[in-house]
């Protein structure tokens, strides 16, 4: 999976090209997806930048094995990104969990 797979996913599903970010919380690791996109006038990145964010994300995703699971999780989810909630996806790392919980995101 690389940023424009990861785009793709999320036009597939909701039709808009929402903000992904990675967040540690309570000892776990959580792809989010947010409520801001990048075909808004407000949003912060152009699409170089937005593109590049993903293509950063996307590799973090894949070298935790997370591929499959966010996949699954969007297809599945009935949930959609509105403003204040976002899609929370918890990656199940396995016993390699520990290496990642000492670095900052």
């Amino acid at each position: 999976m690389n940023g424009d797979d990861l785009r793709q996913l999320l036009l597939n599903k909701w039709g808009r090209s929402y903000d992904i970010q990675i967040r540690r919380t309570q000892g776990k690791i959580f792809v989010q997806v947010m409520w801001k996109y990048l075909e808004q006038v407000s949003f912060p990145l152009s699409e170089a930048e937005y593109l590049e964010h993903l293509n950063t994300v996307a590799s973090y995703i894949h070298g935790w094995g997370g591929v499959e699971q966010v996949q699954n999780y969007i297809h599945q989810t009935h949930e959609r990104p509105r403003v204040g909630k976002v899609i929370n996806i918890p990656l199940e790392l396995g016993g390699r969990a520990s290496e990642w919980m000492l670095e900052d995101f």
